[in-house]
């Protein structure tokens, strides 16, 4: 099951905020939102929960377990106890593949590589508990004593399986308290529409267009064109695809008295790397930061163990996107260019670097996601020479031309949704009707308005169109 589903739009979400609504209390809220939950993750498999269940035990008890020792090095070793069993259980689902075709290909060992099928949002949930097992270990969040509360905090169906990763530090509290207001419920529902209109209409047909641009059949003899449309529309569909979630996700925790963190911040309107990694996916970063990158020692080491600090995050982060030699290497691909920023441009002329990022920063993102994309290298590298006209093939075609224009409304449209155009403009309108005293009641009119429209077309194209590709099968 997906948010952009019509099972989910129109029975399972409306259903749950019917029963959450209808209970008296926080606690029988939160049974109700544990139930939806669990029913929502076994949708896809119903032995995954049991992974889910199996790490949520493991941390519950490594956290009771560092909270109550009173020696360092007991609770450091509690840590490393904990972190350690809950990342073996995602390295065993995730990479054994991986790292086995690694070894085969040196050793020819194993004859037969097994096929291990990965329990959905494994990657996000892992993550949420290790960073409340550290925050317990750094004292910065008190031991959660109810294993149903960590359960809930694990298993909540807004996030476990696209994110944001939400730390436990910043919803311990509404976890077991929290208001419910009808202003929350507007403006999640608001949110929730927005998202939902973002994937199921914008993602979902950038996302075609880019299969069809880039399809490995034709790849090597597509024209310059039409590759390079290919990935201009996939560089529309990623971010569209991972923000569309994160929105849906906020707008259903605004909507139940959850204050989640905001996942995206336009981030195509970035400067520099360093400055898109500030805005692109901010709960992945933020958590690498504080829970790799600053323990490592961060940038208050020598240049040389600032930069193998730089390579140790930036490898990771890579890995953590899917468990192939692309994402390896699209991890990589961002730590020279971030090494690149700091240690050339802005450490000899920053203002060059603000003078042309707004025009290599989009081509340089734009690059790495044709790493992202592709996971076979042979259809990478083709790709890449297409670009350059170097298999043979033409500049351009008639047929690129035709898909282009018949589509140009769409890809215009998706164009604005990536940019903060609609917001300042709203913010604009506001202010105009704040002066006159009118401003909640046209915003709110407004975003009624908006939301029933988005709710509507998304339907609509959720019944016309079977194509809805899940990109967090992967995480």
């Amino acid at each position: 099951m997906v948010f952009s589903s019509l099972f989910f739009v129109l029975l399972f979400l409306p259903l749950c905020l019917i029963f959450y609504y209808s209970m008296p209390s926080i606690g029988m809220k939160n049974i109700v939102l544990l139930v939806f939950s669990l029913i929502f993750y076994m949708w896809a498999g119903p032995t995954f929960i049991l992974v889910m269940l199996a790490d949520a035990l493991i941390c519950y008890f490594g956290a009771l377990l560092i909270g109550r020792s009173e020696g360092q090095g007991k609770k450091k070793a509690f840590l490393i106890a904990t972190v350690g069993s809950v990342l073996a259980i995602l390295v065993y689902f995730k990479y054994t593949g991986f790292i086995l075709s690694g070894v085969k290909a040196v050793t020819g060992f194993p004859e037969v590589i097994p096929q291990i099928i990965l329990p959905i949002g494994i990657s996000f949930y892992t993550f949420q508990l290790i960073s409340y097992v550290a925050d317990v270990y750094r004292g910065e969040v008190k031991v959660c004593r109810s294993f149903f509360t960590l359960l809930l905090y694990t298993a909540l169906f807004y996030q476990c399986i696209a994110g944001p990763i939400v730390r436990y530090s910043t919803v311990s509290r509404e976890l077991v308290r929290r208001r419910l207001t009808i202003d929350g419920m507007y403006k999640g529902m608001v949110r929730f529409c927005t998202g939902l209109a973002k994937k199921a209409v914008l993602a979902n047909a950038c996302a075609s267009l880019a299969d069809e641009f880039l399809a490995a059949q034709t790849l090597g003899h597509a024209s310059s064109a039409a590759i390079i449309a290919g990935v201009f529309c996939y560089t529309l569909y990623i971010y569209l695809d991972f923000s569309a979630y994160s929105d849906m996700a906020i707008g259903m925790g605004l909507a139940t008295g959850f204050h989640f963190p905001e996942n995206f911040n336009y981030p195509y309107v970035s400067r520099s790397v360093t400055e898109f990694w500030r805005r692109w996916h901010i709960s992945l970063s933020t958590f690498f930061r504080d829970y790799v990158y600053i323990p490592l020692g961060g940038n208050r080491v020598s240049v040389a163990r600032h930069i193998l600090n730089l390579f140790i995050v930036w490898f990771l982060t890579g890995l953590w996107h899917g468990a192939s030699l692309n994402f390896a290497l699209w991890g990589v691909y961002y730590f020279i260019l971030l090494v690149i920023e700091k240690y050339i441009f802005e450490k000899h002329d920053g203002r060059l670097l603000h003078v042309i990022g707004h025009i290599t920063t989009p081509l340089l993102i734009a690059i790495g996601w044709m790493l992202f994309r592709f996971t076979d290298m042979s259809q990478l590298l083709t790709a890449f020479k297409g670009i350059f006209t170097l298999n043979g093939n033409r500049l351009y075609d008639k047929a690129t031309y035709l898909l282009l224009r018949s589509n140009v409304i769409i890809l215009f449209i998706s164009f604005i949704a990536c940019m903060p155009l609609y917001k300042k403009c709203l913010g604009k309108v506001s202010s105009f009707y704040r002066n006159r005293g009118r401003a909640d009641s046209i915003t709110v009119i407004w975003n009624m308005i908006f939301s029933i429209f988005c709710l509507v077309i998304s339907v609509m194209a959720l019944i016309g169109d079977s194509y809805n590709p899940f990109l967090y099968f992967r995480f």
